[in-house]
């Protein structure tokens, strides 16, 4: 289905006081800035909750039965290249990882064989199966790369620890991490395939794991690529569907954690944290995000910008994720920004946006 959709691009309210315009209402800042997304068309009905954005130009998003398209002219047109005749029509395709307009990681999740990993080095006119899950007790949940050769893909835990196997040749093979170095699950413990962000990638080695399942929810870090770990508790509260969706940090030390509810996408409370010792501890944000938040980027180019977006709108924080404000109230589940100054953000019914402010 190599079909390409040109259609307009249409402006979501990008400046206050503007209610009823496509994408939600936008509000400003404490910053004074106002945010809005301009939301491009994708011809499809797809929930993408995988969303790999490489460039102002460049961005790749993945979901629902089997479901991949690519732009690289903003968002104008996007091309359908989701992979063919590999059995994957079924699929769920959480997250996606994209390096250039050609290279390309997604992750299927599910139990046992419905987790599986594709490669595409042709800007995804083909794609090639490099893992799947032969565990039962096995769910995969995330990736994060933190390069183009180097990355790692988490399971929820099997015999009482999260799972990780790891790449460092770009996705085309895959080896199980030693276990020993993973502290032990608590029961019950788990992570959500949300957003591609329980597991991110950060500076010099860091690698952060967020879960959920469990009251409170913890968020786990390493140093050295995923090799050792360390634990922390969270304000965020957990439970059966709550904890920690999103994991997002500005450097080595200044990270912020979302999350929430999804059985209740409007429930504010404890949904949350803001960290200025690397995930040592945390702190509960002063004002939260207005509902359930399954995805969070920082802004390029600036100090302690954050965005959080989920189904019942999109926030900002401009104070490091100590208070946020909301801008949008269209539904999104991922958000990410690029290092050329772009944030895009990808959600049910076939809905991406770009950042205006």
């Amino acid at each position: 289905m190599a079909a390409t959709t040109a259609l307009l691009a249409t402006t979501s309210s990008a400046y206050a006081g503007s209610p009823g315009l496509r994408g939600g209402d936008a509000s400003t800042t404490a910053a004074g800035t106002a945010y809005g997304w301009t939301v491009t068309p994708t011809g499809t009905t797809e929930q993408f909750r995988g969303l790999a954005p490489v460039s102002r130009d460049v961005a790749w998003v993945s979901g629902t039965h089997g479901t991949v398209l690519r732009t690289t002219d903003g968002g104008s047109t996007w091309d359908d290249v989701s992979p063919q005749g590999l059995g994957t029509g079924a699929l769920q395709f959480r997250d996606i990882e994209a390096f250039d307009a050609r290279h390309a990681v997604i992750l299927s999740i599910g139990e046992g064989e419905d987790s599986r990993i594709l490669v595409t080095d042709d800007g995804g006119a083909s794609w090639t199966e490099t893992f799947r899950n032969t565990d039962p007790a096995a769910f995969y949940d995330c990736m994060a790369f933190s390069s183009p050769r180097r990355g790692l893909a988490m399971s929820d835990p099997v015999d009482g620890r999260f799972r990780l196997v790891e790449t460092s040749d770009g996705g085309r093979s895959w080896s199980l991490v030693d276990p020993a170095g993973m502290p032990a699950a608590r029961p019950g413990e788990f992570a959500f395939a949300a957003s591609g962000t329980c597991l991110s990638a950060g500076v010099g080695g860091r690698t952060y794991l967020a879960s959920g399942g469990v009251d409170p929810a913890r968020l786990f870090t390493s140093t050295d690529h995923g090799r050792t770990w360390t634990v922390a508790d969270s304000p965020v509260a957990g439970g059966a569907s709550a904890g920690i969706f999103s994991v997002s940090f500005r450097d080595a030390r200044r990270g912020v954690i979302v999350g929430g509810d999804f059985a209740d996408a409007e429930g504010a409370v404890d949904n949350s944290a803001w960290t200025d010792d690397g995930g040592a501890t945390w702190t509960k944000s002063t004002s939260n995000p207005s509902g359930y938040r399954s995805g969070s980027a920082w802004v390029p180019r600036t100090a302690r910008t954050v965005l959080a977006v989920g189904p019942s709108g999109s926030d900002v924080s401009t104070d490091g994720g100590r208070t946020w404000a909301t801008f949008d109230t269209g539904s999104f589940d991922s958000v990410e920004c690029t290092a050329d100054g772009a944030c895009w953000a990808s959600g049910a019914q076939g809905r991406v946006g770009v950042l205006t402010s």
